[in-house]
């Protein structure tokens, strides 16, 4: 108890001290993090609400390659991702390995499948007479779509949720392709991860906690959000 004792002291400290390095850090998570969710929904909510309103061969199939992706080890994200942006990779010329966007890539290879199968059961979870109704009241398609993406929004907000949840918690993946280095790609996760190895576990527990308060803090906005209009 006295290492998690000293960790949110350091953690006060760091964050009423104004400390750079941290606020920078801070952001930077904030930043790869947020956009990689932001993409994700953007990929996710569409392409779920395509699949669950629509019949076509191979459906299952796709549907249980989303829900795999959903648990992808990030570790092998990380690979991927790497492979490709490396030196001899497809995409080496880009030279974004070891940048955050490459964090993002790979940040976004994990949140989309998340929201995406969200999306799905938010959407099929919905009473099928709904449609029906809609449709007998006149609505367009794009009434129809709307109004569906309506009915389902506390099933989306919690893919958005689950999403942001599952970027900002990453750490396997942003280590391979941004490199930790400092002043450049470090983030919350991979900053606990290099203080650990440094022996330094008052600090790494002050960053894990900084991380729990972020991410509890984004979360509970998104909740209230979906709670308030149930």
């Amino acid at each position: 108890m006295g290492v998690y004792w000293q960790g949110l002291v350091e953690a006060i400290r760091l964050l009423l001290s104004g400390d750079r390095e941290v606020l920078e850090i801070i952001l930077r998570t904030l930043h790869v993090s947020g956009t990689a969710t932001i993409i994700g929904v953007m990929i996710g909510t569409p392409l779920g609400t395509l699949i669950a309103l629509t019949s076509f061969p191979g459906r299952r199939i796709i549907i249980s390659i989303i829900n795999l992706g959903m648990g992808l080890p990030p570790v092998v994200v990380g690979l991927g991702v790497w492979l490709t942006l490396c030196r001899y990779g497809p995409l080496g010329l880009l030279g974004l390995l070891y940048t955050p966007s490459a964090m993002i890539i790979a940040q976004v290879i994990i949140a989309a499948p998340i929201i995406t199968g969200f999306t799905i059961a938010a959407i099929q979870s919905l009473n099928p007479k709904i449609k029906l109704q809609i449709l007998a009241l006149g609505a367009s398609r794009l009434q129809l779509l709307w109004l569906l993406l309506r009915e389902a929004k506390l099933g989306l907000l919690a893919a958005v949720i689950a999403g942001f949840g599952g970027a900002v918690s990453e750490v396997g993946a942003s280590m391979m392709v941004g490199g930790n280095l400092k002043g450049s790609t470090m983030v919350l996760t991979t900053s606990t991860v290099l203080a650990v190895n440094k022996g330094d576990y008052e600090l790494a527990s002050a960053f894990s906690i900084i991380l729990l308060v972020l991410a509890f803090g984004i979360t509970a906005a998104l909740t209230a959000g979906q709670q308030r209009g149930r």
